[in-house]
């Protein structure tokens, strides 16, 4: 049985964070104060806890909602890089060494903001948190465009502009329905041509088109949840494993092409992609040895963090270390950042920590 302690010890990888989603709610309490943004309640912890009561809804629409108020509170670049240095400072403390932080700087411009001095300012925060973290830790930005507006190529510019200052890739997210990831595909192709690499948001609140859009159509390295794959996978839930499984061509063709996917356990209860996490995906997923890793999307709406990730699934499935180790070893394969660097973090920081716990 792995305890509290060796949970929060344990080193960490995320793939799959949202800057906006992670503020911490005392700190959106004095940058609303700054700017004389009104809040639905002005204690931090009651603050706190009503973002996790608005986003736990069942809907995606819903849960987006919630982002109005920190997304205000991050129009002028004190403040971006405040949150930012805050988000790695908080990820260290909680185990994690290696973090690609995303969010869409085209949501930071109402103050007259650019879109270069919204990444410079989110650069800024992340090397100010990670020389004030109490572990050591990387973290690199993914810039996200908005599927429901038209500055994806613009954005995917932007990415590969600032590919060598700490941007290591492209994301596209917002509502799936009605926002097939193929209105962005001039942007893709455009990434694809320039070497640079991105994932997409995909199979969490739509199904299996918009997951094969994303790999077939667009050339996505990840899937951003990819939940829905599940749906390609025919099996007898009370069986698991010992019964039949047959996998559809897409789901077959993810698990043999080892295509990552960035599951959030938690926030993908609270929109409705899963039901339970006793039921989520991820354990069969996990079973059938699919590149499954393990994200916190926006730990504020959640209100979670990787260790409580970890210990729901530690809870539903009777994980343990050795389990943590291969979501550890999965996410730092899949990270954008060059072969020589993610093979440094697993040979130097993860297996040495898990050959001595595991011993």
């Amino acid at each position: 049985m792995i305890s509290a302690g060796q949970l929060a010890d344990a080193p960490k990888v995320l793939l799959h964070d949202h800057l906006d989603g992670g503020l911490r709610p005392a700190t959106i309490v004095e940058l609303a104060a700054d700017i004389g943004h009104r809040l639905p309640r002005t204690d931090a912890g009651e603050l706190g806890q009503w973002f996790v009561e608005s986003a736990d809804s069942g809907s995606l629409e819903r849960y987006l909602e919630t982002f109005d108020h920190t997304v205000t509170v991050m129009q002028n670049a004190e403040a971006i890089t405040r949150v930012a240095s805050e988000c790695v400072q908080d990820l260290a403390a909680d185990g994690v060494v290696y973090a690609e932080i995303r969010y869409a700087p085209e949501q930071h411009l109402t103050a007259g903001l650019s879109l270069e001095q919204v990444v410079d300012a989110v650069r800024a925060g992340f090397e100010d948190g990670m020389a004030k973290a109490e572990r050591p830790i990387v973290a690199r930005q993914l810039l996200t465009a908005m599927r429901h507006q038209a500055r994806s190529m613009e954005i995917a510019q932007l990415a590969v502009a600032y590919r060598d200052a700490g941007v290591v890739g492209f994301d596209i997210a917002g509502a799936e329905a009605g926002y097939p990831p193929t209105r962005h595909l001039d942007a893709f192709e455009y990434l694809q041509r320039e070497n640079a690499h991105f994932t997409i948001h995909a199979g969490e609140a739509f199904g299996l088109p918009s997951i094969w859009q994303a790999i077939q159509w667009c050339g996505a390295d990840r899937l951003g949840h990819g939940v829905r794959i599940i749906d390609d996978i025919s099996y007898d839930a009370s069986a698991g494993l010992d019964g039949k499984v047959e996998l559809g061509r897409l789901a077959a063709y993810v698990r043999d092409r080892r295509i990552p996917l960035e599951m959030c356990p938690s926030s993908n209860l609270q929109t409705g992609a899963a039901d339970s996490i006793a039921q989520h995906p991820i354990g069969l997923l996990t079973q059938l040895k699919f590149r499954v890793t393990v994200n916190t999307d926006n730990r504020l709406m959640s209100g979670t963090s990787m260790s409580r990730e970890l210990a729901l699934l530690a809870e539903a499935f009777d994980y343990g270390l050795a389990d943590f180790r291969w979501f550890a070893i999965n996410a730092m394969k899949s990270a954008f950042i060059p072969f020589d660097e993610r093979l440094a973090i697993i040979d130097t920081v993860i297996k040495p920590w898990y050959a001595e716990a595991l011993a």
